[in-house]
């Protein structure tokens, strides 16, 4: 019997499987999917046995070393999803099943990982019967276990006594042993299964009623009770012994959910996100493989587990783009979840306040089929939105609050409410520089300025992690006039403390939930009132729950529009709306005030209505003037390397070529630099593809892949249909 294995190199020089004899003691044990040890180039690999068959070789081959798992570790579905996202996203093969599994179970010859377990007691005979030895037992401890084990049914073994053995020698009790599952979730979250209205109901009987591989858009405003109708849906999928994958955004906004749902749903709920520690997640997964659970809840790579018999697949907060991987294989979770649905036959629901043009547009035209849900719950007013035009409040000095906004925060105190402000900047300052020569700090690494974060007193750059002391005197002219300039959420917290000295303030952002369980804990400790100001980055603005927060503040509501990118108008919206939503979900009223210097821009008057209807008309309208997406499908290239001339030659070839071989009514955009020419000394230029029907375009690409893959000096990464792009000229 043979084995063709494909090895954990994912390099794409060497994306194939090579063939190996199965040694007789593993004759019955390897089987498709399997993860294995080999010796190639005389180096000991592991691979993954994609087939196994009886052909004859003509050569000498070697024996698989060992098998690695009791079980196969690839599904029949997962090796068929990992070719289609090879070929989708022209990436290796190997590098598509790695992005599908967890650490431990990746092909990877220096990973073990080790099944914690425990031992318990438990009865071995009817009460009756215990309670008979125990009238003659005259023993205390043999007395106190049995007892203890008639109230409990089951006690912690943590060492064997005399007691113990004798009682097992007589069959009273018995000694058993279970994998202990180190991933601990505990929350103060009571289940409060409300009874669904007219239209949340219609939602999930038309969902029930069609079980298919249909894909639905639930346009839901922010409070309109979406969490309810997934969570009422998926009870029905798992009573008729199917499963559920329901994914969402962000670790954040993970735990709440999962709160919720282990409420509900008890231990039927398996948790993949990237906040638990490598043996959380394999012990979890391990849940998954074996059957332990029907529901799992969790960020982008949480769309691979290995579930078979999957009947719903649900992604909240559609819009978000932390669902697209920016790494090889650039895959989308959508698209990842429609794939899985057509192969199990089961429903996906994308659900948002405010979904992408592209999803919309998909369901306008019967792509997707389209589900609303246009009022909050119990009928709730959606918050009022105050626009401040910060032009005029610099002019009164109010260069971080406006007038309109302190007041409004006071109140809230005043009325024992809580406040959410959002900043999309993290750090103190955005940057330093000399008021005297205009010198500035950058980065040594990249081509970009360092944030200043004042708790460390370091300067940081967000791209690759350098960090260096913050200057006081200049290194060019001596000057000690030194300016911080640009506001991030460190400093807007200093701030709000000076100005509201008896407001309690709590941060949420990169910095402050690095460590485990940071996140879950300023969750926990803002909804139990202990903090009246929450101040975080965008990670506060989707799908959190707090029924006092009455206020939202938006600070440079315009800082997404000074972006060059073509969707910059869209995220504002969506981001602005969403934080909007935060307000006045519970019993009273919210309000929300908006800082911007851009007062009459569309994005922020529409998000001020709550218009998402008009927002999508005029964004589409400038869409299809540009040939932009949705109207044309969009390919980016991204061509890097340390050599500035290097990287900027083969562009303008890269360039030339697609022009030549691509359809005419394509369009190529670029060479140009990137945003960021450079990245920890790497240097970036780009290409942007806009097409609408080219069939020779993915052979051309890959013949492009396939010619630089070999070149040591130069990178090709190919972006399918991108998230973040720059605008660039021809």
């Amino acid at each position: 019997m043979y084995a063709d294995v494909l090895t954990e190199i994912t390099s794409k020089k060497l994306d194939k499987t090579f063939t190996y004899i199965i040694p007789s003691c593993l004759q019955n044990k390897v089987k498709i999917g399997s993860r294995v040890t080999i010796d190639f180039n005389k180096r000991v690999l592991e691979g993954f046995v994609l087939n196994i068959h009886n052909k004859n070789q003509s050569i000498k081959l070697k024996e698989i070393i060992s098998l690695v798992d009791n079980e196969p570790i690839l599904t029949k579905e997962m090796i068929l999803l990992g070719e289609k996202m090879a070929r989708t996203y022209l990436c290796s093969l190997m590098s598509s099943y790695q992005a599908m599994l967890p650490t431990a179970l990746k092909a990877k010859s220096s990973v073990n990982m080790r099944i914690k377990k425990y031992k318990y007691l438990v009865l071995n005979k009817d009460e009756q019967e215990i309670k008979n030895y125990l009238q003659t037992c005259k023993y205390e401890r043999q007395i106190n276990i049995l007892k203890e084990l008639l109230i409990k049914k089951k006690v912690l073994l943590v060492s064997k006594t005399s007691s113990i053995n004798t009682l097992i020698n007589k069959e009273l009790i018995t000694m058993l042993e279970e994998e202990l599952y180190r991933y601990k979730y505990s929350s103060s979250i009571i289940d409060k299964k409300v009874k669904l209205n007219t239209n949340q109901q219609d939602i999930v009987n038309q969902v029930i009623n069609n079980l298919t591989d249909i894909t639905y858009l639930l346009y839901g405003v922010t409070g309109s009770g979406k969490t309810e109708v997934y969570m009422n849906i998926i009870d029905k999928i798992i009573t008729s012994h199917k499963q559920a994958i329901m994914l969402v955004p962000e670790i954040s906004l993970t735990m709440q959910v999962v709160g919720l749902f282990k409420a509900r749903f008890g231990d039927e709920v398996a948790i993949i996100h990237s906040g638990l520690s490598a043996t959380e997640k394999y012990d979890e997964y391990r849940k998954i493989m074996n059957n332990k659970v029907k529901i799992v809840v969790g960020a982008r790579s949480a769309i691979f587990v290995p579930f078979t018999n999957i009947g719903i697949i649900i992604i909240d907060e559609e819009h978000v783009d932390s669902y697209k991987q920016e790494n090889n294989p650039k895959y989308h979770a959508k698209d990842i979840a429609i794939m899985r649905s057509h192969y199990h036959k089961c429903p996906v629901i994308l659900g948002s306040a405010t979904p992408t043009l592209e999803s919309m547009a998909r369901a306008k035209n019967n792509v997707y089929q389209l589900l609303e849900l246009k009022t909050r719950v119990n009928n709730k007013t959606m918050p009022k939105v105050n626009i401040v035009d910060m032009k005029e409040e610099y002019k009164k000095k109010n260069t971080i609050f406006s007038s309109l906004l302190i007041e409004k925060i006071k109140d809230r105190l005043e009325k024992k409410e809580q406040v959410i402000l959002l900043l999309n900047r993290r750090g103190y300052s955005s940057l330093i520089t000399c008021h005297q020569c205009g010198y500035k700090q950058v980065c040594k690494n990249c081509d970009i300025s360092l944030t200043y974060h004042k708790t460390s007193n370091m300067m940081r750059c967000h791209y690759c992690g350098y960090g260096t002391k913050r200057i006081n005197v200049c290194p060019v002219c001596g000057s000690k006039d030194i300016k911080d300039y640009g506001i991030g959420t460190q400093q807007l917290e200093e701030r709000l403390n000076k100005v509201f000295t008896t407001a309690r303030i709590i941060r949420m952002d990169v910095d402050t939930t690095s460590k485990k369980g940071s996140h879950q804990k300023i969750i926990d400790d803002f909804s139990s009132n202990k903090y009246n100001i929450l101040v975080g980055t965008q990670m506060i603005a989707k799908g959190l729950d707090f029924p006092n927060v009455t206020l939202v503040g938006v600070l440079n509501a315009d800082m997404l529009l000074n972006l060059p990118d073509f969707r910059s108008a869209e995220r504002t919206f969506q981001l602005l709306c969403q934080v909007a939503g935060r307000a006045g979900r519970g019993q009273q009223d919210g309000e929300v005030v908006i800082q911007t210097f851009n007062d009459n821009h569309y994005s922020i008057t529409l998000a001020k209505k709550h218009d998402y209807d008009t927002f999508y008309k005029e964004e589409m309208n400038i869409r299809k003037k540009l040939k932009y997406s949705p109207y044309y499908f969009m390919t980016l290239l991204r061509i890097s390397g340390k050599n500035y001339q290097d990287v900027s030659d083969v562009s303008r070839d890269i360039g030339k070529y697609l022009r030549n071989n691509i359809s005419p009514t394509s369009i190529v955009l670029g060479p140009s630099m990137a945003n960021v020419l450079k990245v920890n000394n790497i240097y970036y230029f780009q290409i942007i593809i806009k097409y609408r029907k080219d069939n020779n375009l993915k052979l051309v690409l890959k013949q492009i892949d396939e010619r630089y893959c070999l070149d040591s000096k130069i990178n090709i990464d190919i972006d399918i249909n991108p998230i973040i792009i720059l605008i660039i000229s021809i």
